[in-house]
């Protein structure tokens, strides 16, 4: 017999129970990336660092802030906010992150 969906809205704890080991397994797959990054030979001396990994830093940051919507905010970080069409793509298939991301920390600098 199909069990029938839990009623809704859960409560915190009947979230955790469902959903823990499926996120827990995410965040250590995130933290393994990080710890390959970390151990792969760095690129040119000098380089910036590459806008993926700016703007992966900045969704985690949002992820511990506290505040609601974390998706959305996150969504909005990583995505271009630019309305005009361009001319031609810069390459085949997508980024995942905007180029033109920049950390709260160098926002601040500019206005300061």
């Amino acid at each position: 017999m199909p069990s029938s969906p839990p009623p809704l809205p859960l409560s915190r704890s009947a979230v955790v129970d469902r959903y823990f080991l499926e996120h827990r397994a995410k965040v250590l797959d995130l933290a393994a990336f990080l710890d390959r990054v970390d151990r792969a030979n760095p690129d040119a001396v000098g380089s910036k660092e590459d806008f993926r990994l700016t703007s992966l830093r900045g969704a985690i940051a949002l992820l511990l802030d506290g505040e609601p919507e974390r998706a959305k905010r996150i969504l909005d970080l990583m995505s271009d906010p630019s309305t005009e069409p361009i001319a031609a793509a810069p390459m085949k298939g997508a980024t995942g992150a905007w180029d033109g991301f920049k950390p709260a920390s160098a926002r601040d600098g500019e206005n300061g």
